[in-house]
């Protein structure tokens, strides 16, 4: 009767939970060190204060977001730049991929080969941009494309696949 108690289930849930949890952590962690950087730690600053709300909502603990502004505002903290990258989809759909990394050669390789795996390759930049608008750190799409389910249903796995990527923060689409 082996792994047929609760204790097991239980563990395994919190275990789950807990690593999507953790992804969220690190990548709200990074936004905190790129922004308390700019901000030079002033926490009153709006981009810096709206990513703490951010975290805050996420649940994140206070002292994981007082040790991140400490981290991103020391002088001794590497150099986290913000990237964009561009695909186009499935069904044709634009793709802009946001995110943060201390290495451009390393994430630009990843993505690429993220794409290629899954049968995309990474576009020229303004390629994909060219659909959206971006206002206030958001890209909004200036028309959206209508695709099947399947197409659908390929998209989402493709967006889950680049979310787990530890680099990337955002993925936007212009999909109807």
């Amino acid at each position: 009767m082996s792994g047929h108690n609760k204790w097991s289930k239980i563990k395994h849930k919190k275990a789950a939970t807990d690593s999507a949890r953790s992804k969220v952590f690190t990548k709200l962690v990074k936004l905190i060190q790129v922004e308390a950087k700019k901000a030079d730690g002033n926490v009153n600053s709006p981009g810096l204060k709206s990513v703490i709300e951010r975290a805050k909502k996420e649940n994140m603990p206070s002292d994981n977001i007082d040790r991140a502004v400490k981290k991103g505002s020391s002088s001794d903290q590497v150099a986290m730049d913000e990237v964009t990258y561009e695909t186009y989809g499935p069904g044709g759909v634009a793709v802009i991929i946001e995110g943060l990394t201390d290495n451009h050669n390393r994430t630009g390789a990843e993505m690429r080969s993220l794409l290629s795996k899954n049968g995309y390759a990474l576009a020229a930049p303004g390629a994909a941009s060219w659909a959206f608008t971006k206002s206030e750190g958001v890209w909004t799409p200036n028309q959206t494309t209508d695709i099947s389910e399947e197409d659908g249903e390929k998209l989402s796995r493709l967006i889950d696949i680049l979310d787990d990527n530890d680099d990337v923060q955002d993925v936007y689409t212009n999909a109807s």
